[in-house]
């Protein structure tokens, strides 16, 4: 068995297709598609169910997605002895953020990274589904290391640094009735129309669970994935907030009003703590911690 072929069959279940696998792995889609036929040959089974709309695993496929990357793993932890005594770092990271980060410069600790590892591979993406889904991505493997925030205890098979915690706070247009009192209950605010974030992203999963441990529920009447946007549609009257401090702030139109409750919004740095991590991540996870100095 070929570690190529396990990085091929890999890297095609990531992507859930054929010609963005090839991208990916910058070689010919043809190449891709001749070392899974090779691979499921040699195993007896197939891997894949393909069609022209989608590419899903099979359960042959499925079993042996966590031993293909636990391979992986030992092999680039192999080449990680030799390169760093050799002096340099290779590899790829896959990184997963949320869409809004307000407390590390991502930008920028990526910028130091990558003139001090050249030869490593960073592959970015923001969440879709919020924390929730990176947090998932880094249980299946899919991520080497995510930016999030979790709400509550992490989940069993995370390893996660809490980086920074902000209260979370009520923001009102400026002519609502509440918005001129001095401190809010989150009985105060049941029945209004919430702007929020959609379900599996920190900061709504943590209001959601302060309501319901205090026995009330709410209407959300509109979604903004993106939290920076939340308050512009507060401005408008489309309902009010309950955000992080650092998202929030008085500005015309707007009242920010502190919550009786204990709702707290954390920003992390987690990984799976199944995996061993390679040379670049903890080269990366030494960088995030510099940072914070």
């Amino acid at each position: 068995m070929e570690l190529r072929h396990l990085v091929y069959f890999v890297t095609v279940a990531e992507e859930r297709n054929f010609t963005r696998a090839a991208q990916r792995l910058r070689v010919v889609q043809s190449g891709v598609s001749a070392a899974v036929r090779a691979l499921e040959r040699e195993l007896g089974a197939q891997l894949f169910e393909r069609s022209s709309q989608r590419v899903v695993l099979t359960d042959a496929g499925a079993a042996l997605l966590p031993a293909a990357r636990a391979t992986i793993d030992a092999a680039q932890a192999a080449r990680d002895a030799v390169a760093e005594v050799r002096g340099g770092l290779r590899g790829e990271l896959r990184i997963g953020t949320l869409i809004s980060v307000g407390f590390v410069d991502l930008p920028g600790l990526l910028g130091r990274f990558r003139a001090e590892h050249p030869a490593v591979d960073l592959r970015l993406r923001a969440a879709p589904t919020g924390s929730a889904g990176l947090a998932a991505d880094l249980l299946g493997g899919e991520l080497d290391v995510a930016f999030l925030s979790l709400s509550g205890r992490a989940p069993t098979g995370l390893s996660v640094r809490t980086l920074a915690a902000e209260p979370i706070v009520a923001v009102l247009p400026a002519t609502h009735p509440l918005a001129g009192r001095p401190r809010l209950t989150l009985a105060d605010l049941a029945d209004e129309p919430f702007v929020d974030s959609p379900p599996g992203y920190g900061n709504r999963t943590e209001v959601d669970r302060g309501f319901a441990a205090a026995g009330l529920s709410r209407r959300v009447a509109l979604e903004a994935a993106d939290i920076a946007t939340v308050r512009h549609y507060v401005r408008e009257g489309l309902g009010v907030a309950l955000i992080p401090r650092f998202s929030a702030a008085d500005e015309p139109g707007l009242r920010v009003v502190p919550v009786d409750a204990r709702l707290s919004w954390t920003f992390a740095v987690a990984t799976a703590s199944a995996r061993r991590p390679s040379a670049a991540l903890r080269a990366l996870l030494d960088l995030v911690d510099d940072n914070r100095r």
